[in-house]
């Protein structure tokens, strides 16, 4: 009886733990951007990554650069200010346009040949809505490191959907930290890449998340 007994415990306690575990893991869980968008959001539609050599001055160096497209066609005008970072293999990340003279963005715009492609500063400005305000622009980081198996950018700036975080909810000292809707988009970059050329990179992955 006592046997029977401690295996029926044993087995509701089981149970609770399966119900209780998905809701302890979901209360810390970081937040997830909406499935269909709740506020304001750019239409965005990008251009390859590719990689370019250009003299800054210095001698002959490798940049990243991506093209892309945004239309506003939210029901009113909108500043568009983004904020886009390339991260390599989860280690080094870099901001767009930080360290990259204005030679070299001039050297890029002239290869793209597109007199509608605004510059990373130039671009930042009130969109107006419709597709014949739709407004191109382009990124540039340095390529410093060329071996590496992946780059992931993150860009800001599309999405008016935010949500505060708080992490170390339990502790002494929690942090409270504000995320934003952001677009990932994921590259594949096997081996050494100095040999790219013009050749795009593979986009493996793309898709919304806070950050």
């Amino acid at each position: 009886m006592q046997r029977l007994k401690a295996t029926l415990q044993c087995s509701i306690l089981s149970v609770l733990a399966l119900i209780v575990m998905p809701f302890a893991a979901s209360a810390h869980a970081a937040p997830e951007p909406s499935p269909v968008a709740i506020t304001w959001e750019f239409t965005f539609d990008r251009g390859p990554l590719r990689l370019a050599w250009v003299d800054d001055g210095e001698g002959s160096k490798p940049y990243f650069f991506l093209t892309y497209r945004v239309t506003n066609y939210s029901g009113s005008d909108l500043l568009f200010a983004p904020d886009v970072a390339l991260m390599t293999d989860n280690t080094k990340v870099y901001q767009s346009g930080r360290d990259v003279p204005t030679a070299v963005t001039n050297a890029i715009l002239e290869e793209l040949d597109n007199p509608l492609v605004e510059s990373q500063i130039d671009i930042v400005s009130t969109v107006l809505q419709g597709k014949e305000h739709a407004r191109d622009g382009v990124l540039i980081w340095p390529a410093e490191q060329l071996d590496v198996d992946e780059v992931s950018i993150f860009f800001a700036g599309l999405s008016g959907e935010f949500e505060s975080y708080v992490v170390g909810r339990e502790s002494n000292n929690p942090q409270r930290y504000t995320l934003r809707k952001t677009l990932m988009l994921r590259y594949a970059t096997p081996g050494n890449f100095s040999d790219q050329g013009a050749r795009p990179f593979e986009l493996v992955e793309e898709r919304w998340i806070m950050r």
